[in-house]
């Protein structure tokens, strides 16, 4: 609430003007607009004499950034409801504020009144009649108001009117007011010396506290720069001696008239004595970015990424477009978080190289919310198109493939000491993103229910919807046509070697006979194993073409004797499957491929279509989407379908030593790291100095500079982990709570750790075991548990195709020693029907 309110009457300047800037809003006529270009706020005021002025009118002025408008009471009725009650003055005149009714006084925040005399008990009468309502006084007739007058009137709550021609910038006289004589004539203090506590602000940010004296607010509010009062040296003009100088844009006085706030653009070093911007420490946040990108656009050197970004309009147009999208895929709290800091930043950029603040932006944001007229706010044309084209909000967005690098700064790892930790930062450690399964769940279950309903007419809908392919047929039949197959020599004998290592290994995980066990005499117990007759077979497409996943999933398919085995995986551009997952589709004997992705592919996988047979359990590894429709169906007993095991971000965690090679390290971090920006890579370390731990990050900097994703890494390494330990027991004990999708051992005795490890998803040991071998050709599976469930689930091998029956046999003689004992339970849980199948056939042995 202001001390007092100027009312512009024609006898005013520019000077005068601005210093009452300074110090809060003005009441203006509309022919007094427009004013001259100076920033000060505005309350419009339109009486009987305003030509042409109606609704319109007053909606035209608020959007144009008056605060608030000021009306006769006559006009109520066509404002109040349709303007915001905290835009919206009345105008009375002392006679008939008995006139104004309840609709009125709770439409309005505030009360201009017009009275010949300052008549405390009316005032006081008025005040409680507009409970609520701030209350402006202006004494018609009246000369210039006394200091007391001022005081008085604010001191009860009210604001007293003054008309410019009773203010000046001279020396208050009979005649006219000094205006800094009326904004300190209410203001009180507490405190011996009559010093006002002044808290000091640059853009919303707290410099420090001072003092200030009524010499010193006077001083300020006529000159337009920082003075305080000094307890020890007197009036002190800021800068005077260092040239830190200050220009004050606002005095405010808070609620009890006791401190004020000076709002301030600090010139030079800084607030502070000790050079800092400010004397509560370092500027943090928005602010801080602000001020470095004003440094570097002053200072960058030629060549460098922030040089690049100040001189090539079209690089940054190019950034800020990147990054918004970015931002609109983003799922999690973190990625929500990650990616709006990375569009803030290049349009922060933007801003400082066309001369543009955070303050400026905070200006139009509180413009456009003065705003009456609202537009519709739908989006252009062009973006609803390249959004429908993309994705939709219900939809799965399709892969995007990697961009520039986006910085020159080191690429690094945040590092933690687990000897220093506290329980809840070793929690925090071992966290993954959270996973809003049932968000995700809710927005694919459409598309699951379209294609449980339509079939093929819904799956070729969604293909060309989300894969962009118009196809006649999603399945390709067996024999497949050889020029389908054709793949490069040297990738064809890769894959035969791969195939043939991951089939050696299945194949010994088979179990040649059945287990028979005589749990006693005569009684024979056995478990034998049967292949599921029918498995899909989810191979991600997008930017990465993956036979690697046909043949983790297909080779042990086929070893365990499934009947049907059916791929899915998306189709290129052009409607075709990769020819080396055809490759793959035909060496481990698919009967159908499925050209779909996403969520359609695993719902016609789960309930089958006209052409698509159905399957018995789904596998794969794939985006939230997939893995969202893959929970879903699970849980749907039409179905009747399982799947292999949840699934989430890519995993590594890798254990080193003083023996390990950091190019190595590096390496293995790296190889899962550009999977995706929600990657997780976790290095711990065992003893290493901060020389070879700095080692290894000059590594993966180095490393990852010369690899194509490294706009990926750039995203996912700085959210990924070094954990400090001092022995292998403490790292590997830390790697079995985080239990990790792949966990690689860079250690002098690397197979001897291996007995310690008991969560884990696959175990890389020793330096010549890059976790890429287990990916493609080793032997070992790579669909593994991600997210932790490393605890509770095995890596996809030979028996996840399989189901296990048991079997007993029992002779009567096993039977006249067995069946008293099952009598016995059966009647203790009161089954009879149990009991009588045993003593029946007992009652024959007798």
């Amino acid at each position: 609430m202001p001390v007092f309110l100027p009312l512009l009457d024609g006898n005013y300047n520019e000077d005068l003007l601005q210093a009452l800037s300074r110090i809060g809003p003005v009441i203006v006529p509309p022919s007094y607009l427009p004013l001259p270009d100076i920033d000060v706020s505005r309350y419009i005021l339109l009486d009987h004499a305003a030509s042409g002025a109606n609704l319109d009118t007053i909606i035209q002025y608020l959007d144009q950034g008056a605060d608030k408008v000021i009306v006769p009471l006559a006009w109520a009725k066509e404002v109040v409801g349709i303007i915001p009650a905290e835009r919206l003055i009345i105008l009375l005149d002392v006679s008939n504020a008995s006139a104004v009714s309840d609709s009125v006084r709770n439409g309005i925040s505030g009360v201009l009144v017009k009275t010949p005399t300052l008549d405390t008990d009316f005032i006081s009468s008025f005040t409680r009649f507009f409970a609520g309502a701030k209350i402006y006084i202006l004494q018609t007739g009246s000369s210039t108001p006394p200091q007391s007058t001022i005081r008085d009137l604010r001191r009860a709550g009210t604001t007293l009117i003054i008309p410019s021609s009773a203010l000046t910038l001279e020396a208050t006289s009979t005649e006219r007011i000094n205006i800094a004589d009326a904004f300190v004539a209410p203001l009180v203090s507490d405190r011996p010396d009559g010093l006002s506590p002044t808290v000091v602000t640059e853009e919303g940010k707290s410099l420090g506290l001072v003092y200030s004296s009524s010499l010193s607010v006077k001083e300020s509010i006529l000159t337009g720069k920082g003075v305080y009062q000094s307890r020890k040296h007197g009036l002190w003009r800021k800068g005077e001696t260092s040239g830190a100088t200050q220009t004050v844009f606002g005095i405010r006085v808070d609620c009890d008239l006791d401190a004020l706030e000076f709002d301030v653009a600090q010139v030079g070093a800084g607030f502070c004595h000790l050079n800092r911007p400010s004397c509560f420490g370092e500027t943090q946040g928005l602010y801080a970015l602000q001020k470095t990108l004003q440094s570097r656009l002053d200072e960058a050197p030629e060549g460098s990424y922030t040089r690049r970004l100040f001189n090539d309009p079209n690089l940054l147009r190019a950034k800020i477009m990147e990054e918004a999208e970015e931002l609109c895929d983003a799922q999690t709290q973190e990625e929500v978080a990650f990616e709006a800091a990375d569009l803030i930043y290049f349009a922060l950029t933007k801003c400082i190289a066309n001369g543009v603040t955070i303050s400026d932006i905070e200006r139009s944001l509180d413009k456009k919310a003065k705003k009456i007229t609202r537009r519709k706010g739908d989006a252009k044309p062009k973006w609803v198109e390249n959004t429908q084209a993309t994705a939709s909000s219900s939809t799965q967005p399709p892969p995007r493939p990697a961009a520039p690098a986006v910085s020159d700064g080191p690429i690094r790892m945040r590092t933690y000491d687990l000897s220093t930790a506290t329980p809840e930062t070793r929690s925090q450690l071992l966290r993954r993103p959270v996973l809003k399964s049932d968000e995700m769940i809710a927005k694919v279950k459409p598309i699951v229910d379209d294609v449980r309903n339509r079939g093929d007419a819904a799956l070729l809908e969604l293909t060309a919807k989300f894969d962009r392919v118009q196809l006649d047929s999603t399945v390709i039949f067996p024999p497949f046509a050889p020029e389908s197959m054709e793949v490069e020599e040297s990738v064809r004998q890769a894959i035969d070697v791969a195939y043939a290592n991951v089939e050696k290994f299945h194949a010994a995980q088979n179990e040649k006979t059945p287990l028979r066990v005589e749990t006693m005499p005569g009684v024979v117990c056995s478990r034998f194993a049967r292949p599921i007759a029918r498995v899909g077979l989810y191979v991600p497409g997008g930017t990465a073409i993956l036979p690697s996943t046909a043949l983790m999933l297909g080779v042990p398919a086929q070893v365990a004797g499934c009947k049907e085995i059916v791929l899915a995986t998306p189709p290129r551009p052009d409607g075709s499957i990769s020819p080396e997952v055809m490759y793959v589709a035909h060496l481990v004997g698919a009967s159908a491929i499925l050209k779909a992705g996403g969520a359609q592919a695993v719902a016609a996988l789960a309930y089958g279509t006209e052409t698509v047979p159905k399957v018995d359990k789904i596998f794969g590894p794939g985006n939230q989407w997939v893995t969202a429709a893959k929970m879903l169906v699970q849980n749907d007993t039409d179905a009747l379908v399982s799947i292999d095991m949840p699934a989430g971000p890519s995993e590594v965690l890798v254990v080193a030593d003083s023996t390990c090679n950091p190019a190595f390290v590096a390496a293995d971090l790296l190889s899962q790291a550009e999977h995706g920006v929600d990657s997780q890579v976790v290095l711990v370390t065992v003893n290493l100095s901060q020389e070879e731990i700095a080692a290894i990050e000059d590594e993966v900097d180095a490393q990852a500079r010369a690899l194509p994703r490294v706009e990926i890494m750039r995203q996912s390494l700085p959210k990924s982990l070094i954990v400090k330990t001092t022995s292998v027991e403490e790292a590997i004990q830390f790697s079995n709570d985080y239990a990790p999708e792949h966990l690689i051992l860079h250690l002098l005795d690397a197979p001897g750790a291996v007995p310690l490890v008991q969560n884990a998803g696959s175990v890389f040991v020793g330096p010549y075991s890059p976790e890429s071998c287990g990916d493609y050709a080793s032997g070992t599976n790579h669909t593994l548990p991600t997210n932790g469930y490393a605890r509770q689930f095995s890596g996809v091998n030979t028996q996840s195709f399989q189901k296990h029956i048991t079997s007993q046999e029992v002779t009567a003689d096993g039977l006249r020693v067995l069946g008293p004992v099952v009598v016995t339970l059966a009647d203790c849980e009161g089954l009879g029907a149990h009991a009588n199948a045993v003593r029946i056939r007992l009652s024959t042995l007798s």
